[in-house]
């Protein structure tokens, strides 16, 4: 289970740099959602997971760690305000500048240059 779990976070990971270094927009916008995924699945599975078991001490035998799972929360609700402070930011300069680049270019032309 850690393999797949491992191969998973490092699939989500390299496909979320290679859309980071894209030239528009919205590919990097969804570069970094991946990229928060892969590091919430970390973060969350290094808390281990430990079925039936209390997150409470001195309620049951055993007992699981909660920061993990709290920092996952958090992590989430902080990337979902990043991803929409960013897309309103990327349709503010789609809108003023007329193309999604990164750079700011124009046109095709000039990217070729």
């Amino acid at each position: 289970m850690e393999i797949l779990i491992s191969v998973v976070i490092a699939l989500l990971t390299s496909c979320g740099v290679y859309l980071l270094l894209r030239g528009r927009t919205f590919p990097i916008i969804l570069g970094l959602t991946l990229l928060t995924y892969a590091v919430n699945v970390f973060i969350f599975m290094s808390g281990r997971l430990n079925p039936g078991a209390s997150t409470i001490i001195g309620v049951g035998e055993r007992y699981t760690d909660p920061l993990p799972q709290a920092l996952v929360l958090t992590a989430i609700v902080i990337s979902f305000a990043m991803t929409a402070f960013v897309l309103v930011l990327a349709l503010r300069a789609r809108a003023e500048l007329g193309n999604d680049h990164v750079d700011g270019r124009n046109s095709v032309e000039e990217v070729k240059s």
